[in-house]
Parts: structure tokens; C-alpha cells; sequence
């Protein structure tokens, strides 16, 4: 924050800049220290054939959120775009615990205007109805959705983390599964971060945008985290040089781009990797979009977008959600039928000719879960189908809310009005029981093991 305020007395634009490149250095340094420097000595050992040790060093929560936030200020104070230097509001900005554990990533311009506010420190009835309904829905995704849904895909990771050789519907079953709970806990972390807020009166950026109903791979990101998507795009990709020095050169920059976005999510190659190929899926979109333009893409093509989108973001997720490479590649091996391909025994005989080629072809006809890794299964499929509807054709928390602007729009159009404008919230009798409901079952289902999935970051 000192920094910020000099930039605006300096009038030697070296000074400047060195000022900036130490603030930079500073916050970046410490990320590494605490969250990378275990990561760099084990490689380091690994290539050297060294025996390098550090001891465990305890991560800061919220330290990945909280250094870019600073970095964007600095770096907005830098281009003169900030003029609010009050130390307490610069430190509310960077500690407004809301959104500091898990996002999303706000902009000062967008915080310090409403933390200025003398009505900040004054409880509006209208703002709590409307903040205690959106924690409530958050907190439901979180603890009863995906918390339900996360016990078929971590007995799935950690067979294959152990070892064991998993059938292709239990491979394709935890990958599910931890995609929807991925999708339920961090819908849910969003909502319930902008329903604390709005408690106080401060909206926050939008960040979770039903992103399992994009159509393409540039559509999911702009659904996806939108605010590291935006920090990413405006700090890292443009000063690269963006799309302006030609296609090739476009390319490496975003492959650049997703490949550190990928390092931040954690300290380890399997988030290289779900950076890679993320970086590779964007590569790919904008090819055919340079090469293929469709003003208006056909219902069928719409269709064909959304299964072929959703599914290079669940393979992707495979590494996401591993804990080393040869467990990514265990289960993505099981995905592609490397283990063989297992149907139910009610089939033999009913397939005609065609019951020999998959058997020659490696299928076996001993049921779907050989190894009992997936548990329940009935239970579990009806779980990952129900799931996947309302991600795919649900309204979200901020169209329910929408006559009461929950959130910062990122994207123009981003919180569009509910076809039937009679399901959107009001302060009603019947939503004040409904909302009741949702959140007694969340409050009951509190006493289960919940993971935090955005610990590590």
C-alpha cells in the first residue's frame, strides 16, 4: 500500500518502476517461499540426485487470493489508476474475510468505493434478507451436494493413487463425480462469499457463472473462477502481448498463461498439467473459431459444443484432482479402456454379434464395478444424472436473485432475467420457508467430514 501511494509522487517514471518491479518481487517472493519452495527442492533433488530438505512449512491461508489482489493494486497505483491510499480501507480491501479464503479475486476499484461508505457500518434489513438467502443456497451446494456426491470420487482416486486397477464405468464414475463436486463446492464457496458480503452491504464480483453449460472451452472460462480468469487476461496474457503480435505468437501466449494459472491452483506437475491442457483446449477453440465462423450456431451444434466441452473438462479434472502424475494417468488409462471394459452380466446373449467383438476388444461381462472401489452404485449414478441436470439446465443462485443485483457483472449479461419472472426471489412467506428448509438441511448435514477443497491454494 506504501508503494501504491509513492507511485503517485514520482515523477521519474524509473523510480517508478523499479518501486513497482520490488512491490512485485516482494509478493511474489513470499508466494513462492510458502506455497513452492518444498515443490523447487524436490525437483531439484529429483534431477540432481540430491538430498535437499526443508522442513514442512505451513501455507497461509488464503495467500495465493490475497498476493494477487495486492499485485493488481499495485500495479493499477503504477498506471495512476488508483487514488485511494487510507491504509484502513486498503487493508479491509486485502483482509474482507468474505472472499478471502476461497475468492473471488476483487479489484480495488471495485471494493475501496463501497468500504469508503459510512453505511457499511449500519445493518440494513433489506441486505441481510437478501445475503442470509444466498449464504443459504451456498451453503447447501457445499455441505449437502457436493459433500454427498464426493464419496464416489475419493475411494476412486485413492485406489488408483494406491495401485489398483480400476474398471472403465468406476474410472468414468469418480471422474464425474469429482467434477460435479468440484462444480457444487465452488458454486457453493461463491455463493455463500457474495451472501456474507452482501450481509454487510458490499457486492462482489461475479465468479461462478454456471460454467457446465458452456459450449466451448473460451465460453467455461468465461464462466469459470471469472475473476482469475480477468487477473490472468489483464496482468499476465496482455502484457505478453495478447493477440497482438500475431497468431503464432497468440498461441504461446496462452499456453503461458494456463500453464502458470494451472501452477497457482498448487505446488505439483499434475496442475501443470491441467494448465497444459487447458492451454491446449484454448489453442484449439481459437483455431476453429479463425477458421470456422458461425454467427449463430444451430440448436445440434449448440448441443455438440456442450458434450465435447464437457467432456475435455472432466478429463482434465482427472489431474486436477490426482495426487501425483502415475495416479493421473491411472485413472485416465481406465477412462480410455486400457483396464478392459466391464458390462453387466444381463447382457450375455442379447448382443448378438456384436457381444464377440466387444469381447475381443476387451470387454468382460462380470458387471460394471468389478473391484467394489465405487460405492453404491445404483445410488451413485442416480446421484452424478440428477447432479449434472441442474448444472446443465438449473437457473443459478444469481438469476433466482437477480431483481435484486447480487453481484458485479464481469460480462455485460452475465445475470440474465428467469424466463418465468414468478420463480425469482422475493421477500415472500413462501421463500422465507423455503429458504428455511434449505438451510436447516444444511445446518444437520454440518456434522459429516466436509473436504475444503481450496485449501491448497
Amino acid at each position: 500500500m506504501r508503494l501504491g501511494w509513492r507511485y503517485s509522487h514520482k515523477q521519474a517514471s524509473k523510480q517508478a518502476k523499479l518501486l513497482l518491479a520490488s512491490g512485485i518481487a516482494v509478493n511474489l517472493g513470499l508466494l513462492g517461499y510458502f506455497k513452492y519452495a518444498n515443490f523447487f527442492v524436490d525437483n531439484l533433488n529429483a534431477l540432481a540426485g540430491s538430498s535437499h530438505t526443508l522442513e514442512a512449512i505451513i501455507l497461509p491461508l488464503a495467500i495465493s487470493f490475497f498476493t494477487f489482489q495486492q499485485i493488481t493494486y499495485l500495479v493499477d497505483a503504477w498506471r495512476g489508476e488508483t487514488r485511494e491510499y487510507r491504509f484502513l480501507h486498503y487493508a479491509l480491501f486485502v483482509t474482507f474475510f468474505p472472499q478471502l479464503i476461497a475468492g473471488p479475486i476483487v479489484h480495488h476499484r471495485e471494493m475501496l468505493p463501497q468500504l469508503a461508505r459510512d453505511t457499511l457500518y449500519r445493518l440494513n434489513a433489506g441486505h441481510l434478507a437478501v445475503g442470509i438467502t444466498i449464504f443459504a443456497l451456498g451453503l447447501f451446494k457445499k455441505v449437502v451436494l457436493a459433500d454427498g456426491i464426493a464419496v464416489y470420487a475419493t475411494p476412486v482416486f485413492d485406489a488408483a493413487e494406491a495401485g489398483g486397477t480400476l474398471t472403465f464405468f468406476e474410472a468414468w464414475g469418480g471422474a464425474l463425480a469429482y467434477s460435479l463436486q468440484l462444480y457444487f463446492d465452488f458454486s457453493g464457496y461463491s455463493d455463500m462469499a457474495i451472501g456474507l458480503a452482501r450481509m454487510f452491504g458490499v457486492r462482489l464480483p461475479l465468479n461462478f457463472n454456471s460454467p457446465y453449460k458452456a459450449t466451448s472451452i473460451i465460453d467455461f472460462w468465461r464462466r469459470w473462477h471469472i475473476t482469475l480468469s480477468r487477473f490472468l487476461r489483464d496482468y499476465l496474457y496482455i502484457p505478453l502481448g495478447g493477440s497482438r503480435k500475431g497468431e503464432a505468437r497468440r498461441m504461446v501466449n496462452l499456453m503461458i498463461t494456463m500453464l502458470l494459472g494451472g501452477l497457482w491452483h498448487g505446488a505439483g506437475w499434475t496442475f501443470v498439467l491441467w494448465g497444459g491442457l487447458h492451454g491446449l483446449y484454448l489453442m484449439v477453440n481459437h483455431g476453429w473459431r479463425k477458421l470456422f465462423s458461425v454467427d449463430e450456431p444451430s440448436r445440434l451444434r449448440r448441443l455438440f459444443g456442450w458434450a465435447l466441452t464437457m467432456l475435455v473438462v472432466v478429463v482434465a479434472w482427472v489431474p486436477f484432482r490426482a495426487e501425483s502424475l502415475d495416479g493421473a494417468m491411472a485413472v485416465l488409462g481406465a477412462m480410455a479402456g486400457g483396464n478392459g471394459l466391464s458390462l453387466p452380466e444381463q447382457l450375455i446373449g442379447r448382443l448378438g454379434s456384436v457381444e464377440q467383438w466387444l469381447i475381443a476388444h476387451g470387454a468382460v461381462f462380470h458387471g460394471m464395478f468389478l473391484n467394489g472401489v465405487f460405492p453404491d452404485p445404483k445410488s451413485g449414478i442416480a446421484g452424478i444424472a440428477i447432479l449434472v441436470l441442474i448444472a446443465a439446465l438449473f437457473p443459478n443462485t444469481q438469476q433466482f436473485m437477480c431483481r435484486y443485483r447480487p453481484a458485479f457483472e464481469t460480462y455485460h449479461g452475465e445475470i440474465g432475467r428467469l424466463r418465468y419472472h414468478w420463480l425469482e426471489w422475493r421477500a415472500s412467506l413462501v421463500w422465507v420457508l423455503f429458504i428455511s428448509v434449505v438451510l436447516t438441511l444444511a445446518i444437520l448435514h454440518l456434522t459429516r467430514v466436509s473436504e475444503f477443497l481450496y485449501f491448497q491454494f
